[in-house]
């Protein structure tokens, strides 16, 4: 009877053992990248002489048949360490001559990359250890199901483009009108490598769709951040984590990736205005260079990236109470070279020291020639021609220095860093302004210095049943700014509203994060606290717009609770509060004329709008795919949008920043990702929600006080996005996808609509070591941005039928 039970227990166990292997499979396939590993540590005590015991045998077995997984022997001090240890049952079993052998039970489970398991101590008599539970986790936050990574050398589609292009095939992410929208929110705050630098903004997104795709080695989506990440981004977090070599000596990658865009025009012009940019040319040479070599390792990356762009290609149809109607065409020829290098050197000072000193530049290069002709609404006379030629240059300087100190047990430090980031904007304007009567020439120049220093403090405690984190950032932030206008004849342009204007910020910030793990349940409570001075000068004698500013203190928590079905399912339950400050381009006071008679202005009264978010996940694994949905509501106070409005006697649209009242966004997000057969996989993903934006009152003080109020809107909205993912061989892939985006709103307007094709091929050549591919972008040429705004006496509707058609051809090399 006895034998029949321990062959049925070891049955049964080799069947655990065989799920296990099956859900560890499907978890690999998974978009989520997990960590499968752990590192254990503890301290060997003698219960007698209550001192540390040195060369006690540390054996870590399986728990049911006690088949030897690793071992390890204490040092002098007592302490020992097990590297790679897999989550699942284990026992852990300490010997040593002279005393009791110690047996007991572990669970390593996945939320702490490094667990401490205390103190064990071990006596000359027989005493039972009590059970040991000690938690593992996955890469970063991604057992927490708020966040989703993405290796772009897997996104075949979009290869040899731009960071933004790229983003546009990832599940859960959409891109509308040169911004990333996660769950229909473009509230995202971007970072690289894990920190905020002026080539993405440090307010909202910027300059993604400049960032080369062939710098970045994948990208994390994070939907729920913790308190360790800055309060801002309510619509999430967008990590960017640049490729960086780890091998030995001296290795590297070289590729070049070549593209043609609008291959056929989708509209034509308007009469009399110069012809949109055709059949325009994309270059993208790159270099990654790395040496390592014991305790050093040196690191260099460069990309260029040269495009030809049909920019904005924008057809409006305004309409005003009084029945005039203007016809406009608003058409971008667009030159742009971007240019990075990142270069430094990491250093093992010691075994437990480590400092890293890095820095990057980056120089944008963009000229713009515009063509906007105004006609009346049978388009049988030409009211105005404008005509611009945009010179701009941005310049960018980082400089980073990141010490680390590991103290004995494993996974228990110290980091701190220092971030200073420099970015100029020099942008200069010129205008040809025809009229029937006359021909005036305008131009303005624009200068600005932005300048961040921020210095971080990180303490990381491993725990017996998890880990604590804590931390302070203190920020300093200030942008000196001056325009100048230099009006011709009967000149449309406000030159009283250039001047002078410098925005300054300081945000102290400290945080704590406990994480807790268990067989069954798994939970994190967090609280990051930050103030906000802001204080934005300005010129004093500019027409309406006086200094202006805030601050405040304010909690930023979160809470995550999460509860394991079994092997293969899992439920989290998530809260988190968030902020989104103005940047300082909301703010800023000078009128944009890149539009004749749609004029964009800042406002420096704008305030933060508040989102508190809540989220229910579920996550289900088979051998296969796996499946996981989540459910979620966000709540926004004083919503941060443009409103359009005219004033008496004009037909001048202006389109100011303002906090609108409360909007809600609630919605389901499922993501699908299926192996069909061994050539053929897909991920699904569909996400749906209900927009509601409650109804409100601003008033703009550009160029003189007027109100504008707004009924409630809602809609019901969302995208599809379909990946299917081909093997041909073990060295040739392919991809096809899909992406689908139901029309929406924003305050005052709604946008239609839309939908693209992209298809890619890639091949590995030379024994691995090189690549090629092929991709084409929107195949079908179908991808419109088409949207109606709703002003205090007029309507518009407008098109843009901006390039999204490319194709690209490239090559990579490792050596």
């Amino acid at each position: 009877m006895e034998n029949y039970l321990q062959r049925q227990r070891s049955e049964n166990w080799m069947e655990i053992k065989n799920q296990l292997l099956i859900f560890l499979f499907s978890l690999s396939q998974a978009v989520f990248a997990q960590e499968s590993k752990v590192k254990l540590s503890g301290k060997i005590m003698s219960e007698a002489s209550k001192e540390a015991l040195p060369f006690v045998n540390v054996v870590l077995k399986t728990g049911a048949d006690s088949a030897f997984v690793t071992g390890a022997i204490s040092d002098e001090s007592g302490l020992f360490t097990l590297s790679d240890v897999a989550p699942g049952e284990y026992v852990l079993e300490a010997s040593f001559i002279g005393f009791q052998t110690i047996q007991s039970p572990l669970f390593v489970g996945s939320s702490s990359a490094f667990l401490n398991v205390g103190e064990i101590w071990m006596t000359d008599s027989y005493q039972e250890l009590g059970a040991v539970e000690v938690i593992g986790v996955q890469d970063a936050l991604s057992s927490k199901m708020d966040k989703k990574t993405y290796d772009l050398s897997e996104n075949i589609s979009q290869s040899g483009g731009s960071v933004l292009q790229s983003m546009s095939n990832l599940p859960g992410v959409a891109v509308v009108e040169g911004q990333v929208q996660i769950r229909g929110n473009n509230r995202v705050t971007v970072l690289i490598d894990g920190k905020q630098t002026a080539l993405t903004g440090f307010g909202n997104q910027s300059g993604l769709d400049n960032l080369p795709a062939s710098s970045v080695e994948k990208i994390e989506i994070i939907n729920n951040p913790s308190a360790r990440f800055d309060a801002n981004g309510n619509g999430g977090i967008i990590n960017i984590i640049l490729k960086k070599e780890k091998q030995e000596g001296f290795n590297g990658t070289v590729g070049m990736a070549l593209g043609l865009g609008a291959l056929w025009e989708k509209k034509a012009n308007l009469p009399g205005i110069r012809p949109q940019y055709q059949a325009t040319p994309k270059v993208n040479p790159s270099l990654s260079l790395n040496y390592r070599k014991k305790d050093v390792n040196f690191f260099f990356q460069a990309d260029n990236l040269y495009t030809q762009t049909l920019n904005k290609n924008e057809f409006v149809t305004r309409t005003y109470d009084d029945g005039t109607v203007i016809n406009q065409q608003l058409k971008r020829n667009r030159n742009t070279n971007f240019l990075t290098t990142r270069a430094g050197v990491d250093w093992t000072i010691d075994a437990v020291n480590t400092l890293t000193v890095s820095g990057m530049f980056g120089s944008e290069k963009i000229i713009d020639r515009g063509d906007q002709p105004f006609y009346n609404e049978d388009l049988s006379e030409l009211l105005r021609l404008w005509q611009f030629l945009e010179d701009e240059l941005k310049t960018t300087v980082m400089a980073t220095a990141a010490f680390k100190h590991n103290f004995a047990d494993p996974g228990h430090n110290l980091s701190a860093g220092l971030n200073y980031t420099f970015h100029r904007e020099d942008e200069q304007y010129f205008f040809t302004n025809t009229l029937p009567t006359y021909t005036g020439e305008d131009a303005f120049k624009l200068l600005s210095d932005e300048n961040v220093i921020d210095l971080t403090l990180d303490y990381v405690q491993p725990l017996k049943n998890g880990r604590l984190e804590t931390g302070l950032k203190l920020r300093k932030r200030w942008i000196p700014t001056n325009m100048q206008f230099f009006p011709g004849l009967n000149s449309p342009i406000d030159s009283l509203a250039g001047g002078a204007a410098t925005y300054r910020e300081i945000i102290p910030a400290v945080y704590g994060n406990y994480i807790y793990e268990s067989k069954k349940w798994e939970g994190e409570v967090g609280l990051r606290l930050e103030y906000v001075d802001l204080d934005y000068e300005v010129n004093p004698n500019h027409p309406t717009y006086k200094s202006d500013g805030y601050n405040y203190f304010q909690p930023f928590p979160n809470t995550r609770i999460s509860y394991k079905i079994n092997e293969l399912n899992k439920l989290t339950a998530s809260y988190n509060r968030r902020v989104d400050r103005p940047n300082e381009v909301d703010i800023r006071i000078f009128p944009k004329y890149d539009d004749a008679e749609i004029i964009k202005v800042g406002n420096p009264a704008l305030k933060p709008q508040f989102t508190n978010s809540y989220e229910l996940g579920w996550k289900a694994g088979w051998s296969t795919g796996y499946l996981y949905t989540a459910a979620y509501h966000r709540m926004v106070n004083g919503t941060i949008t443009r409103i359009s409005t005219t004033v008496p006697g004009s037909r001048l649209i202006y389109a100011i920043y303002q906090n609108a009242d409360k909007s809600y966004n609630s919605g389901l997000e499922i993501i699908w990702d299926q192996n069909v057969t061994d050539w053929y996989s897909f991920d699904l993903n569909l996400t749906g929600y209900h927009n509601q934006i409650d109804a409100f009152t601003v008033e703009n003080l550009y160029p003189i006080p007027h109100t504008f109020t707004a009924a409630e809107q809602e809609i019901f909205s969302g995208n599809v996005k379909w990946n299917s993912k081909f093997k041909f061989s073990d060295s040739f892939s392919g991809q096809l996808t899909a992406v689908y985006l139901a029309p929406d709103i924003f305050p005052q307007g709604k946008i239609q609509a839309r939908f693209s094709l992209d298809v890619g091929l890639k091949r590995t050549v030379q024994q691995g070591k090189g690549e090629v591919f092929f991709n084409a972008t929107d195949l079908l040429n179908t991808m419109v941005i088409k949207k109606t705004i709703d002003g205090n006496d007029f309507s518009y509707t407008s098109a843009d039928y901006y390039e999204t058609q490319v194709i690209r051809v490239g090559y990579t090399y490792k050596f």
